[in-house]
């Protein structure tokens, strides 16, 4: 279970499974599960009174991002990361796979004269969870650093949706929540640092699990997605070797990605991929420029943004390609960063009222976008982890 392919598949089918559920005749019964409100016995104060739904993309999430977390911490301190012209890579290409389909999006909502500009950040979203998933299943032999490529990407394309969406669609953040959460983050990672000085990082599990519990309640009480807790969390975790040659932020990630692989990341697709689609819906996504911009700019903007933005980092700074990738490698990652799916769906909700004709036709473009990335990026890496297969047979293995 600690295997990315265990919990790629597992995704994969989790979401298949609610496609098929929410388009069967028992349709009906996929809504009510994800309206339930299992804890409607709490106060509405504190913030906890969620649908079925909404605590598996703000509640059981948060595991998953902080396993991404707590990997990206060791890949910045012992890894391949360590390196800052490696890490600008990612970091920039994220901006680049960003901004680019923002423009191809707003381009064509001028073309067509349309009213739908707000909706513009809806195609700048990469839905890291289904992305890692794709890669761990078709790529059983492309290089390790192109896995940190991707997840670096996913998660400052993460935090920067994040932020767009407290900028531009959120009406209210309560900035007091939203500084209690990141003081309770900061204290966890002191905790964390004193605990591996001294050797007790057992006995101070119970006070790091409050904590922990602590910051994604203030974070989703402030009005900001609560799985940022979950990477804030893992990236303060120390990924300094001891003298046994492990870290804590290594053995948290050997405890927690378990769970997050069977239990979290499944039960998450199954309430985050129930989209209802019809002939009609298709039909009339086709002709409306909200979801043609939605549509091109995950397919296409995309992958030019994160190629361009590479290139020119290449090009123009002392940062180059790590020697185990290929141009071939950055375009299927850049493909696969056209899944937005939760986050693009997350963001047509607030772009739009309900009542608007744009928002049925964006979500049938969402999850057709982000079906046509992940079979086209998926055939590109399948492709090119069987060229890394004859070149190198015994690489490490993504994942």
């Amino acid at each position: 279970m600690r295997g990315e392919r265990f919990g790629g598949i597992l995704l994969l089918l989790g979401a298949v499974g609610a496609l098929v559920w929410v388009n069967s005749p028992w349709g009906a019964s996929y809504e009510s599960a994800g309206a339930w409100v299992p804890f409607d016995f709490a106060p509405s104060a504190l913030h906890i009174d969620l649908t079925m739904r909404q605590w598996a993309l703000d509640g059981l999430l948060v595991f998953f991002f902080f396993v991404v977390g707590l990997e990206l911490k060791r890949e910045f301190v012992v890894g391949e990361l360590r390196d800052p012209r490696r890490a600008m890579l990612p970091i920039i290409a994220a901006l680049g796979g960003m901004a680019v389909p923002a423009l191809v999006y707003t381009g064509v909502q001028w073309a067509h004269g349309s009213d739908a500009l707000r909706g513009w950040a809806i195609p700048t979203a990469t839905d890291i969870a289904f992305a890692v998933a794709v890669l761990a299943v078709v790529g059983k032999f492309l290089p390790a650093p192109l896995r940190i490529f991707l997840l670096t990407l996913a998660v400052v394309d993460d935090l920067l949706g994040i932020s767009i969406i407290a900028i531009f669609y959120t009406a209210n953040v309560n900035l007091f929540y939203l500084a209690g959460a990141l003081l309770t983050i900061a204290l966890f990672g002191l905790v964390c640092r004193h605990a591996a000085r001294t050797g007790r990082v057992q006995a101070a599990l119970v006070p790091l699990v409050l904590l922990a519990v602590a910051a994604w309640w203030l974070m989703h009480a402030s009005g900001v997605h609560a799985t940022i807790a979950g990477v804030l969390l893992g990236l303060v975790v120390p990924a300094a070797e001891d003298a046994d040659g492990h870290s804590v932020a290594e053995r948290f990630e050997h405890f927690w990605r378990p769970f997050s692989a069977a239990v979290c990341v499944p039960v998450f697709a199954v309430f985050a991929a129930g989209v209802a689609l019809s002939g009609d819906a298709l039909a009339a996504a086709a002709s409306d420029p909200a979801a043609q911009g939605v549509f091109l700019g995950l397919v296409l903007g995309k992958p030019l943004g994160i190629l361009l933005a590479t290139w020119i980092v290449v090009r123009w700074t002392a940062s180059e390609l790590d020697p185990a990738l290929s141009w071939l490698d950055i375009l299927g990652v850049g493909l696969l960063a056209g899944v937005g799916f939760t986050v693009s769906l997350f963001i047509g909700e607030l772009a739009f009222a309900a009542e608007s004709p744009h928002v049925a036709a964006v979500k049938a473009a969402v999850v057709a976008a982000s079906v046509v990335a992940a079979l086209v990026s998926g055939t590109v890496l399948a492709l090119r982890s069987r060229v890394h297969e004859r070149r190198a047979p015994d690489a490490a293995v993504a994942g």
